[in-house]
C-alpha cells in the first residue's frame, strides 16, 4: 500500500482518481480547502487546507509516495497554480515522492507540427484558465529538479459535463490531441483516473507530459 496525498480531492478529476487509488488498495489523504462534504471512507484521510500554504503543503506532503495535483489552475482569489510550483516541486524532493498534475487540454497539439489547440479557434471565455495550465507545464519543464514529476493532459471534451463510464481502453499519447473515431476528444472521468493510477503505480512517464483520448 502507497500513500498517496490529492490536493483538489473534492473536485472531478481529484475525486475520480481517489476512487480508483482506494479501490486499489493504496491510503489516500485527500486535501481541499472545504473537507466537509467529504463522507468516511476506509483508507481515506481527508485534510482541509491548501497547497498555496507552504507549511501545510510540507507536512501534509511528507512520507507520500506521490503527491497528485488536481487543482484549478487559477484561483477565484487570484492566485495561480504556477506560482506553488517550486513548493510542490521542493515537497516531493523532501520525500521522495513522484509528483502527478492533472492538466489541461489547451496546450496539446491539434495535429503533429501544431498549432496548439489554444491556438485553434480556442473559445476565449476559457483561455485564461487554459492558459494557466499552460504555464504549469513551462514550469515543470524549465525547473532544474530531480523529482521524478508527470502532466497528465486529458481530451478536450473532459469533465462533469461529460462523464461517461469506466471501460479500461483508451489511447495514450504525447504531445498531440487524441481524436476518436468519431471525430471526438473524449474520456470518461473513470478512465481518466485508471490511466493516472496506472502511472503512479507504473512509472512509464518521467518528467513528461502525456495525453490520453479514446
Amino acid at each position: 500500500m502507497s500513500t498517496i496525498v490529492i490536493f483538489g480531492i473534492t473536485g472531478y478529476a481529484g475525486g475520480h482518481i481517489a476512487d480508483e487509488l482506494l479501490q486499489r488498495g493504496h491510503h489516500v489523504v485527500g486535501v481541499a480547502r472545504n473537507a466537509t462534504q467529504m463522507a468516511p471512507r476506509e483508507h481515506l484521510e481527508v485534510r482541509a487546507g491548501s497547497l498555496y500554504d507552504s507549511a501545510f503543503l510540507t507536512e501534509t506532503a511528507a512520507g507520500a509516495d506521490a503527491i497528485v495535483v488536481a487543482v484549478r489552475p487559477r484561483q477565484s482569489d487570484g492566485l495561480e497554480l504556477v506560482t506553488a510550483v517550486p513548493a510542490l516541486l521542493g515537497a516531493a524532493e523532501a520525500g521522495g515522492a513522484r509528483l502527478g498534475v492533472v492538466g489541461g487540454a489547451a496546450s496539446l497539439l491539434v495535429a503533429e507540427g501544431g498549432p496548439r489547440v489554444i491556438d485553434a479557434g480556442f473559445p476565449q471565455e476559457y483561455k485564461a484558465e487554459a492558459e494557466a495550465h499552460s504555464r504549469v507545464l513551462d514550469a515543470l519543464n524549465a525547473s532544474d529538479t530531480i523529482v521524478d514529476w508527470f502532466y497528465l493532459s486529458p481530451p478536450g471534451n473532459f469533465g462533469s459535463h461529460n462523464p461517461g463510464k469506466k471501460t479500461g481502453t483508451f489511447r495514450l499519447g504525447t504531445d498531440v490531441l487524441i481524436i476518436g473515431a468519431d471525430g471526438n476528444s473524449d474520456i470518461s472521468g473513470a478512465d481518466f483516473a485508471t490511466a493516472f493510477a496506472d502511472e503512479i503505480e507504473k512509472p512509464a512517464h518521467h518528467q513528461a507530459r502525456f495525453t490520453l483520448g479514446y
